[in-house]
């Protein structure tokens, strides 16, 4: 009875309390950053757009204080010794589920499917290439499927669709349109090359990613990031000299794809908003959506009129054809969607490792499926780029554990 008047107690003094502080703080700050995945790995949203919690980051929203509930102190209080020395015997406990006993099997499960849909997308993604070479259009269809599929989830309420506003679309824009820029330029190099190298240029994301921290936001790159960047780039170097399905178009376009991805990154920090992520997600889909289709039409219409969908048609059939779109924009989505879902069960530094490991699943099975034929060469530079970014990834992750645990202290 003592803990339980104690606990009484110490919930009045807590409301007390944050009345005087709301009254001394006019605002109350909340912000949360449209993600995105270090690897450009269109992520949520490959690689990646996912909610990073930039807490250096300068809030853009602010709302009264004293119009939201932000701290509940009987809650606290409740969890707190004094309240529960009494009363933990008294209630049933709620009972505990499978997943919630074993939850490593629940975080396997979505490695495992993030792995497999991202290997069958990058499969059936270029298969579509050997008979429908036309990156534009099939950009377009991934990301209308991906939209559709958002639209049916808001009709049934999962989620709940987010209002959109004004402020918050501008701040959505850019990321949006470097996120279409990227997925375009990807998918160009995917249709001319093989999906092994484009895998491969793609290593070198992290490389763009520390030069425009350091040169274009004026942060400081410890000098064990630039070292352990060094094998990535060599590696990538040595693999494309001798790469046999090696062409400008796809190593250029790679390399735009990086550098849109690596703006996205930049925008993505400036645009804080507390939506949820498959909100913000579906509102960039929709975005990048408008973005991809005036390119399409224009660069690779009069060509699909012509004889692109009937030669398509011909060599494989309606059905198919029709079958392998839907299918390859459905798995497009889903394996972004489990990218963000994994990364919110997982710390960065597992996360940066699994992403590393998606790309070697994606280029392994990408080489047996196709059969592509790799010189001795390109194959070590392939393997020395890929350890680059697994030590490049393991330094970041150690280095922002440490910053986190600084401030905490």
């Amino acid at each position: 009875m003592e803990s339980r008047v104690l606990s009484g107690a110490t919930t009045i003094s807590a409301i007390v309390r944050m009345r005087k502080v709301a009254r001394e703080n006019a605002y109350v700050s909340f912000t949360r950053p449209v993600g995105s995945v270090g690897d450009g790995g269109n992520l949520i949203w490959g690689r990646q757009l996912r909610a990073n919690l930039l807490l250096e980051s300068s809030p853009v929203f602010s709302f009264p204080a004293g119009k939201r509930e932000i701290l509940r102190p009987s809650l606290a209080a409740a969890s707190s010794p004094a309240g529960g020395s009494d009363s933990a015997g008294e209630g049933k406990a709620a009972p505990v589920g499978f997943l919630e006993k074993y939850p490593a099997l629940l975080t396997g499960f979505f490695f495992f499917m993030w792995y497999f849909l991202n290997v069958i997308f990058n499969i059936l993604n270029k298969k579509i290439y050997n008979y429908f070479p036309y990156p534009y259009f099939v950009s377009v269809v991934h990301l209308l499927v991906g939209v559709l599929y958002c639209l049916v989830s808001w009709a049934v309420g999962l989620p709940k669709r987010a209002p959109m506003d004004s402020n918050l679309l501008k701040l959505l824009i850019p990321v949006a349109v470097c996120h279409a820029l990227g997925h375009v330029t990807s998918n160009v190099s995917f249709a001319a090359v093989a999906v092994s190298f484009t895998h491969t240029i793609k290593a070198l994301e992290p490389f763009f990613n520390a030069a425009a921290s350091q040169f274009i936001l004026g942060q400081s790159i410890p000098l064990s990031l630039w070292l352990s960047l060094a094998p990535v780039v060599i590696g990538v170097s040595m693999a494309s000299l001798t790469e046999l399905s090696f062409n400008w178009t796809g190593f250029i376009s790679a390399m735009i794809s990086n550098i849109s991805f690596t703006y996205r990154s930049i925008y993505s920090k400036k645009a804080m908003t507390d939506m949820d992520s498959t909100n913000l997600y579906a509102y960039i889909s929709i975005i990048a959506l408008i973005v991809c289709i005036p390119p399409a039409i224009i660069l690779e219409g009069p060509q699909l009129m012509k004889y692109g969908f009937n030669d398509a048609i011909a060599k494989v059939g309606l059905n198919k054809f029709l079958s392998d779109l839907f299918w390859v924009g459905m798995f497009y989505h889903l394996y972004n969607q489990l990218a963000t879902n994994t990364l919110e069960r997982v710390a960065p530094l597992t996360h940066a490792v699994g992403n590393v490991l998606k790309r070697v699943f994606v280029i392994g099975f990408s080489i047996l499926v196709f059969g592509n034929r790799i010189s001795t060469q390109t194959g070590i530079g392939t393997s020395i780029a890929i350890a680059g970014v697994a030590l490049y990834s393991y330094i970041k992750a150690k280095l922002e554990e440490e910053k986190r645990q600084m401030k905490l202290t």
